[in-house]
């Protein structure tokens, strides 16, 4: 398998869930600076120009955060990253879903790219203040969620990458203090090896 990503982005938690899986892959970083996912070698790749993607061992592409990571889980199942109970399968498929659509595409958005939510530089500002909100708004749903649990669902799985990637955009990016069950379940992430490991390669 092969992950093309970007250091920092959402990527992050699909590259912990190939180190959990413990299986060999290839890194292969696509640098947004210089904006090489708009490029021909890279929309070879994947015309949506994003990360992450995945090309797995038959040399098929997979795109989009949510389909990567059931993918990997579904295809691992020894590693129990995806619960086989009902009720715990959605809840962190819902956890998932809302810390990409809502809290990446929406919120982050307005915070780290306001140009593209409004093309005049003096609602920047506006836009970055209601990004960060929004953000703050939804850290605080997902910590009642968390209460007297040390992972999403009980369980460790794939969700746990994910908040971990949104959690660690709020003290890199943002330089915001997380709720207090948010923040233990952070604490809990810098503990795994395989959280050690992704950073380290990705360079943080």
């Amino acid at each position: 398998m092969k992950l093309y990503y970007a250091p920092g982005t959402c990527a992050l938690g699909i590259h912990i869930i190939l180190e959990e899986i413990g299986k060999p892959y290839e890194l292969e970083a696509v640098d947004f600076r210089s904006r090489a996912q708009y490029e021909a070698e890279f929309l070879a790749v994947n015309q949506k120009s994003k990360v992450p993607v995945l090309q797995r061992d038959d040399g098929s592409i997979l795109t989009e955060y949510q389909a990567i990571a059931t993918w990997l889980a579904l295809t691992n199942p020894q590693t129990n990253l995806l619960p086989t109970d009902i009720e715990k399968h959605v809840r962190a498929l819902e956890l998932i879903d809302y810390c990409v659509a809502s809290l990446h595409m929406q919120a982050f958005v307005r915070y780290w790219r306001p140009e593209n939510m409004a093309p005049s530089e003096s609602d920047h500002p506006a836009v970055k203040a209601r990004g960060k909100d929004m953000f703050l708004k939804g850290l605080k749903i997902i910590d009642a969620t968390l209460a007297g649990k040390d992972w999403v669902v009980g369980d460790f799985s794939i969700a746990d990458p994910t908040l971990f990637f949104i959690s660690w955009w709020g003290v890199e990016r943002m330089k915001t203090e997380l709720p207090p069950n948010v923040a233990a379940h952070y604490t809990r992430m810098l503990a795994r090896p395989s959280v050690q490991a992704a950073l380290k390669q990705q360079g943080f």
